[in-house]
């Protein structure tokens, strides 16, 4: 009973760190993309040029998924007999990953309404998004350094 207990955490926390990211990148760019349309009507509306552009904006938030998925790889090579240490892993770096991804959402939003309205900016606005998805990638590389020591 006690092996099958931890075979379930095990698993729950390798779903976790792919599912939570994911569901951050899925909001994240849901987010962005709805500002992008609304961004796109607006010039259509004004007869000026929609800026494809805006799709960069859009598409940030799913490296997080990525992100995810490289360290659920990482937790699937190692995960013999570590339940509750790969269930906490996966919920709190899931969490935080999926978190990084939807504020990055919410601040490409913000930069697709501004860059549609002055075509100005968009370097200034990836180096924003990318200081957004820092957080993310600082999670992956302290989780895997975390899962290297587990696997001793």
């Amino acid at each position: 009973m006690e092996g099958n207990f931890v075979f379930q955490l095990k698993d729950l926390g390798i779903a976790s760190i792919l599912g939570l990211s994911a569901l951050g990148s899925a909001l994240g760019a849901g987010v962005a993309a709805m500002s992008a349309i609304g961004t796109w009507k607006r010039a259509f509306l004004q007869s000026k040029p929609a800026s494809f552009m805006l799709v960069a904006f859009v598409g940030a938030p799913l490296t997080q998924t990525i992100y995810g998925m490289i360290v659920m790889n990482k937790m699937l090579e190692i995960s013999s007999k570590l339940g509750v240490y790969l269930l906490n892993i996966g919920l709190f770096c899931g969490l935080a990953m999926g978190i990084s991804a939807y504020m990055q959402g919410k601040a490409a939003a913000v930069a697709c309404d501004a860059f549609g309205e002055t075509n100005k900016g968009f370097a200034n606005f990836i180096v924003v998004l990318g200081i957004i998805e820092t957080v993310a990638l600082f999670v992956m590389a302290f989780s895997l350094g975390i899962l290297g020591r587990l696997a001793i």
